[in-house]
């Protein structure tokens, strides 16, 4: 059985780096070059082209960074549904909107092609480890057949579905993930305005009702170190956070939390922060405080 996988970024290199450490034949494509190399070296296939790596493979899996990037590598002209075999199955990681996720399941399902929306939680972390979450939509018998390659992957595995359904739970998480940062980013910073020791704050609010998995994520790994270089980017947090706020809208809420943390996100973009990790979320507001949420040197 060969595997072809195309994005082969942070998360997707670690992926792919996972089923050769489990004995798949891997054929690896992505649009930097430089990005594959060291796959090739531990043993992968490099493809030229996404149309002689999608009629070559029995699974192709996807790991991008955009709705339109998926729907490019998926349905373009020179993309896998238009060159692939009957029979394959697609397994795609990308975070996406459902109806994203649909309409590349109908196009495939044209063409007897088999495409599953199964976004992963877990970050760079989670890959590296084969720990991953993921979270799967689409036909049942498809799933069944890639279960041991997602095993390789991921610790937790959950079918909800038919299509969309993977990529409408990722979504929610990610709702979480924006307004949980947004929200540990005010407390830090409020907490800061009136001098409170950041670290103090910090360690009491993880022993408390306010302790979050994104208030310790950003704040120890993050915040208090002022090192923001990306885990998860702030481009993909605000590209998550629009797509989840839609969700919301269409189960008929008029007012809710995911507006202003889009809001913050869309404020730290536009302040040049797109690329840094999705802490930096506080930037804006600790400027607008004129404050840092910091370590204090040792006295």
């Amino acid at each position: 059985m060969k595997i072809g996988f195309i994005g082969t970024g942070v998360m997707g290199s670690r992926m792919a780096g996972r089923l050769l450490i489990n004995g798949y034949q891997l054929k690896v494509y992505n649009r930097t070059k430089e990005k594959v190399q060291a796959l090739v070296e531990k043993g992968a296939e490099h493809a030229e082209t996404i149309a002689s790596l999608a009629g070559e493979c029995d699974i192709i899996c996807t790991c991008l960074s955009m709705p339109g990037d998926v729907e490019e590598v998926y349905l373009g002209g020179h993309g896998i549904v238009k060159h692939a075999r009957p029979g394959l199955i697609c397994i795609d990681f990308t975070t996406v909107g459902a109806d994203t996720s649909k309409a590349v399941f109908e196009k495939a399902a044209e063409r007897g092609i088999d495409y599953l929306d199964a976004p992963v939680s877990g970050g760079p972390e989670g890959a590296e480890n084969g720990t991953l979450t993921i979270i799967v939509g689409g036909d049942r018998q498809a799933f069944e057949k890639v279960s041991s390659v997602l095993e390789a992957l991921g610790a937790t595995i959950e079918y909800l579905g038919p299509s969309g359904s993977g990529s409408i739970a990722k979504l929610i998480n990610q709702y979480l993930v924006a307004v949980h940062s947004l929200a540990a980013s005010e407390a830090m910073v409020t907490g800061a305005a009136f001098g409170l020791d950041s670290e103090k704050l910090l360690n009491i609010l993880k022993v408390s009702y306010g302790d979050s998995r994104m208030l310790r994520r950003h704040m120890e790994e993050y915040v208090l170190d002022r090192q923001f270089a990306p885990g998860g980017a702030v481009k993909y947090v605000l590209k998550d956070v629009r797509l989840a706020n839609q969700l919301l809208e269409q189960a008929g809420l008029n007012e809710f939390t995911g507006q202003m943390a889009k809001h913050a996100f869309e404020t730290a973009a536009a302040k040049g922060l797109n690329d840094h990790d999705m802490s930096a979320v506080i930037q804006p507001l600790e400027e607008k405080c004129g404050v840092e949420v910091m370590k204090h040197a040792a006295p």
